[in-house]
């Protein structure tokens, strides 16, 4: 093959299964080393079909995530299903709004468990692995009962309203309440036992072609496309991309190397365009990325785990409505006209971000979010709502109960809409502007 005809094909097969390699690295990173009950595994070994659970709400300093949540704990399973069908549990959250998001190893949210397609009643789910022909037990003929997953692997990653420090227990027990077990421990009563994997991955390793290559045929051999995929993959064989390739050669490796190289930079470098209003929005994902293997390895590369756009949105705000960068040094209103809150059917928050490090902001009333469940919240005199953004506290009582502090120097927002309505995914509503007021313009409604 020529190596121009091998530079292109290259640059096809890295773009393809770029998310391949990053789920091979997040289940090496997020995999559980130790789970209560069952002790350390023995390394190199981590546990899998389990639920492990973040416990306290992030705040500044104790994040090794960007852009962090200030709303939700997050539970976390990596679930292997090549012995067969496994089954969740999920506590009965009496109407508390929780997700279980699964992705399959392409990075597809195929299925959503929780408030939206699920409700909150304590439920059980048989996820079963891709051509399972058995027999469904009583009870998982129900609508949702049943999950058919794409790939013998399987990320669950999930996430549970918690109001403030003092939900804290509550959300715990509820935590303790999502369970995995085989379908056999399932039927028998029997308590949960997790399984041991060998990762095969280092998740700190440099992104090289060699490295990249070994993670991804792995990949492929674990988690084979759907067919009508599988003759894309045979194409990519002289690239060394298949789950029999042979280890690269000279030619393979230096290509495979550029092509990861410029598509990385390339996608780095994209960025949505913002809105009229200072506002971007991330891309619109739904259950499945289909043939837009671009689109799917941007949001593995920069929104990894991330829910369909009809569980939630996350518009971003990096300037305001003129243009010029979110700096502490000013002061900004957001203002809601009455009847236009962020429409959604579960709740919706706007948090605070330091540009320097992407990390929650230090601040005198540790409020690093704002939102429908802030408490003291004051509606303006027409019903509207107007949000006050600044470094510096406010001198008037009704403003500072309105306040999202900013540290001193640049910053951005993310909203997050939990089960957006169709008129926020589609474009119909708007956000408003953040609008910067100088000290001897402003005013309140």
């Amino acid at each position: 093959m020529h190596q121009d005809e091998l530079q292109a094909l290259a640059g096809q097969a890295a773009t393809y299964a770029y998310p391949l390699y990053e789920m091979r690295r997040m289940r090496a990173a997020t995999s559980p080393q130790r789970v209560d009950g069952a002790g350390p595994a023995p390394a190199p070994q981590r546990w899998c079909n389990v639920f492990t659970h973040a416990r306290q709400l992030l705040a500044p300093g104790k994040s090794r995530v960007v852009t962090p949540n200030n709303d939700t704990l997050y539970t976390n399973a990596w679930l292997d299903l090549r012995r067969g069908p496994l089954v969740i549990d999920v506590p009965d959250t009496a109407g508390r709004y929780y997700v279980l998001g699964l992705l399959d190893f392409y990075t597809n949210p195929f299925a959503h468990l929780g408030l939206r397609r699920t409700g909150t009643a304590a439920r059980s789910f048989l996820v079963t692995p891709p051509g399972w022909q058995g027999a469904l037990p009583a009870g998982f003929d129900a609508p949702g009962a049943h999950v058919q997953a794409p790939t013998p692997w399987v990320w669950v990653i999930g996430r549970i309203l918690v109001d403030g420090a003092s939900d804290l227990d509550a959300v715990h027990a509820l935590q303790d309440g999502f369970v995995v077990r085989t379908l056999a421990q399932w039927q028998a009563g029997a308590a949960p036992q997790p399984a041991l994997f060998e990762p095969d991955c280092d998740p700190r390793a440099p992104l090289d072609a060699v490295h990249f290559a070994k993670q991804v045929n792995a990949a492929l051999r674990e988690n084979p496309p759907p067919a009508s995929e599988r003759e894309l993959l045979a194409g990519f064989a002289p690239a060394g991309i298949g789950a029999d390739a042979a280890p690269l050669d000279d030619a393979q490796r230096q290509a495979l190397q550029a092509a990861l190289d410029a598509m990385l930079a390339r996608l780095r470098e994209e960025s949505p365009r913002a809105s009229s209003a200072g506002w971007t929005q991330p891309p619109l994902v739904e259950g499945s990325f289909g043939n837009d293997y671009t689109g799917r390895a941007r949001v593995a590369l920069k929104y990894i785990g991330m829910l369909e756009s009809a569980e939630a949105l996350y518009p971003l705000a990096w300037r305001e409505a003129q243009g010029a960068a979110l700096s502490g040094a000013h002061r900004y209103q957001l203002r809601f006209a009455p009847g236009q809150l962020p429409p959604v059917d579960a709740f919706w928050s706007i948090t605070m971000y330091d540009a320097r490090d992407y990390m929650l902001v230090d601040n005198p009333i540790d409020r690093y979010a704002i939102g429908d469940r802030t408490p003291g919240l004051r509606a303006d005199a027409d019903g509207g709502l107007t949000l006050h953004i600044g470094h510096a506290p406010l001198p008037d009582a009704a403003a500072r109960a309105n306040w999202l502090p900013a540290p001193a120097g640049a910053f951005y927002l993310c909203l997050r809409a939990y089960v957006p309505r169709p008129e926020m995914i589609d474009g119909r509503y708007a956000l408003p502007p953040l609008v910067r007021i100088d000290d001897n313009h402003e005013t309140h409604a």
